[in-house]
Parts: C-alpha cells; structure tokens; sequence
C-alpha cells in the first residue's frame, strides 16, 4: 500500500509494473538486464480514488497521462531493478501529492502610499516640464 496523503491510500494491485532494458552507459549490465522500470497506474478506474480527485489528477497531469487514462512514470536512474522500482513509487507518490495539492489563494495587495506619491510627484514633474515646450501667447 502506497501513501499519497495521510487520508489517500492506493493498493498495490491497482499498480502494473513493466520492467525493460534501460537505455544509455553500462555496458554488459544494461544490455542483460533489465532494470527500467515504467509504473502504470488507470487513473480513470481506480476505486481508491474520488470522481473530484480523477478530475484533478486528469487536469494537472494531462499531460502524462494517456488517452485511456493511464499515468505512467518510467525510472531508470539506477543500476537495480529494486531501486528503480523504489525510485518509480516515489515519483508516482509525490506526482499524485502535488496533483491533488490545493493551491493557497492568493491575497490582494494594497499599493504603498510611498509608490502612489511617487507616481503622483513624477505625473505633476512630466505635466510641468510639457506645459514649458508649449508654446507662450502673449496677451
């Protein structure tokens, strides 16, 4: 069982891990064995989650995630297949963490009374000095 929140847990048998050749340097290890791995998780189908909570993954993440609704993470950083496996659960868990996240709201600022004279001295200098280049009628 996986925690993605205290309140949000997801079973194990609702993840399918895949498990394939890495790519890049290694040499002999990487060419036998077969140590990435891609974690798959249906987003659309799973029972652990809320139809708010899928709305939310689906929006944040949509770009990670398939037309049939799979979330895939791929890890490949280290030399094992159990490390991988390790480092693809945590990504996934913190994915999921920042995805249904609430955003703090923002609040509204107020303009300094400082910045408001400034701007008023600069309006007032800029009014004086195109009221010089105007021309002078003499009456």
């Amino acid at each position: 069982m996986i925690e993605i929140t205290k309140r949000l847990h997801i079973p194990d048998k609702e993840l399918v891990f895949i498990f394939a050749r890495a790519s890049g340097p290694g040499g002999q290890n990487v060419n036998k064995v077969n140590t990435k791995v891609t974690l798959q998780f249906d987003v659309v189908n799973s029972p652990s989650l809320t139809e708010e909570q899928k709305a939310k993954i689906q929006d944040r993440l949509s770009n990670r995630i398939s037309r049939e609704g799979v979330l895939r993470v791929t890890a490949m950083r280290y030399r094992t297949q159990k490390a991988n496996r390790e480092d693809a659960v945590k990504r996934f868990a913190a994915l999921l963490d920042s995805a249904l996240a609430e955003k703090p709201h923002r609040r509204k600022t107020k303009v300094s009374r400082g910045v408001k004279e400034r701007r008023f001295k600069e309006k007032k200098l800029k009014s004086r000095v195109k009221q010089s280049r105007q021309k002078v009628t003499s009456e």
